[in-house]
């Protein structure tokens, strides 16, 4: 049996006392990190130069960090209410100062999006790997402590464990040292709020070495909010619906697209009629909503994803998740989520949470390992993942800049993209924006060529932007050219076709369609608007944990970002906030950012600024 702790310090002294002064300490990714646990072998470190403390990880959580007076007023309530329990990771905070000790590392295979952009120390310990290639890479460093978050219960009296939210690499590890290729302590601290998940990450106590348990070190689980879903995001999950065979199988990536993508699924099986007419307005053309998928579920999907979401339990309650593989609907790896997510998972009755099952991400990830079965079980499987850029050569940008700077990882995202070529029936799905803004700039998300592939161009399949499906799986360069021209924003199309052309790519004869001439904003927008209206492309679709004031103030403090751009659109802002009253909405609002009662000049501006875009949301 383990030994039990209630102080994170003793645990800590006692992991230094079995293992030594040498700790590779591997850390689950994401929500299972034992973050007392790790602090307390921090502070060891920190205290005792002798230690030699590497911390291997990925995906650190950190609270946001409101910037301005309206990112302070408006995230720092939500902030307090979401995340106020949540102990901070030391050593992210020494990260950020530059101030980790010479005897503590810390190595991630995966960064939160942009969290450590030109930050020094993380980019040149930064591991480039396949999510699947983690396990091997933390053995191969002499793994010897594993401090993980769990959930307990109890049966017939006997404490059992539960791995919870991350299987993912935890089970490959154990898998390994019960084989007699790696020793390691596996170290449990107990949370009161993870859900105890059943399947192979429900583990007996003598698998434990020590058991950290207190009402003292139990906290709120991290939960990020959902964020509204833009148009864009809309117009691209809706595409990417359009794909999804019924009776196969899904993966989704975390993030607007994919609450997007299920809702679009959602509508499609509740409502087909509806879903119809959106796409009729969305697509441009015939030929793509020909080959689009658009009936409902009657053999329903099977879902094998490594990150697990509120989405996924969204498609499970729309009747469209169903399909079991020997009565599994869903298999995942890790999950993340709201805290309306976690409830759910807490809530849910046994049988039906017996269709969830968490496994190793080796499961999920690849084919290999029971390869006869998975291929069975994952027919006309999509996967649908996200990409910052592409290339119109059918290359695609996901994980960093062409100066080497990592923005995030390749996670899991090439292993998705090999099964779509290994499966019979599978395609994969990578979904971006056609632009993005950079500061006053717009600028393509599509371009020639760019200096750093996530997935290079010889693996290129289908590609999803809110203007529609580029199919460039097995063309000659040339039709893949023209392909991804036909989803490239209309501002940019022109030149990037004069670069293909001058390259030798593209016959000098080409012209764009007329149906692929009109990629702009404004048409996404008209075309989504009905659905909106009607209440079908909510702004989040499965729940929000902001309240009703906060959803309200959401599109006009993005308002207000957009038009900080330009200044003449700031000063035609701050004109109509001072000539036009706020209404009783607007006033609840205001006093909900502290600008109902305005005490100087700098708030009696922001009150007028943000009067005029409540204003302006409502209208769009």
């Amino acid at each position: 049996m383990p030994k039990f702790f209630s102080d994170p310090e003793a645990i800590a002294e006692q992991i230094v006392r079995d293992v030594g002064t040498e700790l590779v300490v591997g850390l689950p990714l994401g929500l299972g990190k034992a973050n007392h646990i790790v602090n307390a072998l921090y502070a060891r470190a920190v205290a005792d130069r002798s230690i030699n403390l590497t911390l291997f990880s990925a995906l650190t959580l950190e609270k946001p960090k409101p910037k301005s007076l309206l990112e302070r007023r408006f995230i720092g309530p939500v902030i307090d209410r979401l995340f106020g329990g949540y102990p901070d990771l030391a050593y992210a905070d020494a990260l950020h100062r530059g101030a980790l000790p010479p005897n503590i590392k810390v190595i991630e295979f995966f960064f939160l999006a942009g969290q450590w952009l030109y930050q020094p120390f993380a980019q040149q310990h930064y591991i480039s790997a396949n999510y699947t290639h983690a396990a091997s890479y933390l053995l191969s460093r002499g793994l010897n402590v594993v401090p993980q978050l769990v959930a307990k219960r109890a049966v017939d009296g006997v404490p059992r464990y539960s791995l919870s939210c991350n299987t993912d690499t935890t089970l490959d590890v154990l898998r390994a040292r019960a084989q007699g290729r790696a020793s390691f302590k596996l170290i449990a601290q107990v949370n009161s709020e993870l859900p105890f998940m059943p399947g192979p990450g429900d583990l007996a106590a003598d698998e434990f070495d020590a058991v950290l348990e207190s009402p003292e070190t139990d906290f709120p689980l991290f939960a990020p909010p959902s964020e509204p879903v833009s148009d864009t995001k809309y117009a691209i999950g809706l595409h990417a619906a359009g794909l999804v065979r019924d009776g196969g199988t899904l993966q989704i990536g975390i993030g607007q697209v994919g609450d997007a993508l299920a809702q679009g699924l959602v509508v499609r099986h509740r409502d087909n009629a509806q879903f119809h007419g959106i796409m009729q307005r969305l697509t441009p053309g015939t030929e793509q909503l020909v080959a689009a998928e658009t009936g409902p579920f009657e053999k329903g999907l099977y879902g094998v994803s490594e990150m697990l979401f509120e989405a996924f339990l969204g498609l499970i309650d729309a009747g469209i998740l169903k399909r079991d593989i020997d009565g599994v609907i869903l298999h995942g790896a890790f999950f993340l989520g709201p805290q309306s997510f976690y409830r759910a998972l807490r809530e849910m009755p046994p049988e039906q949470l017996a269709r969830i099952q968490m496994m190793p991400v080796s499961f999920t990830n690849e084919i290999f390992g029971d390869e006869a079965g998975k291929r069975r079980a994952r027919v006309d499987a999509r996967f649908v993942n996200n990409a910052m850029m592409a290339t119109l050569l059918g290359a695609a940008i996901s994980d960093g800049l062409e100066n080497g700077q990592v923005v995030s990882g390749v996670g899991g995202q090439y292993n998705f993209v090999a099964q779509a070529f290994a499966l019979e029936g599978a395609r994969s799905v990578l979904a971006l924006e056609a632009s993005h803004q950079s500061g006053k700039q717009t600028q393509s998300n599509i371009r020639w060529s760019y200096g750093h592939e996530t997935i290079p161009r010889h693996l290129r399949d289908i590609f999803v932007t809110e203007y529609g499906v580029a199919d460039v799986r097995g063309k000659s360069d040339a039709d893949v050219v023209a392909a991804m021209l036909q989803v490239a924003d209309s501002r940019f199309q022109d030149e990037l076709m004069r670069q293909a052309k001058d390259a030798g790519k593209l016959p000098r004869s080409h012209e764009i369609s007329a149906a692929h001439r009109e990629n702009y904003p404004e048409r996404i927008s008209a075309a989504l608007k009905p659905a909106r209206d009607a209440g079908l492309l909510p702004s989040f679709p499965f729940g929000s944990d902001f309240t009703d004031v906060e959803q309200r103030l959401i599109p006009a403090l993005q308002i207000l970002q957009q038009a900080q751009r330009t200044p003449l659109q700031l000063a035609g802002l701050l004109w109509q906030g001072m000539r036009q009253p706020p209404d009783a909405a607007d006033r609840e609002c205001l006093a909900r950012l502290g600008l109902d009662k305005p005490t100087h000049v700098a708030e009696r501006a922001y009150r007028a600024l943000v009067t005029a875009a409540l204003q302006r949301s409502r209208m769009a």
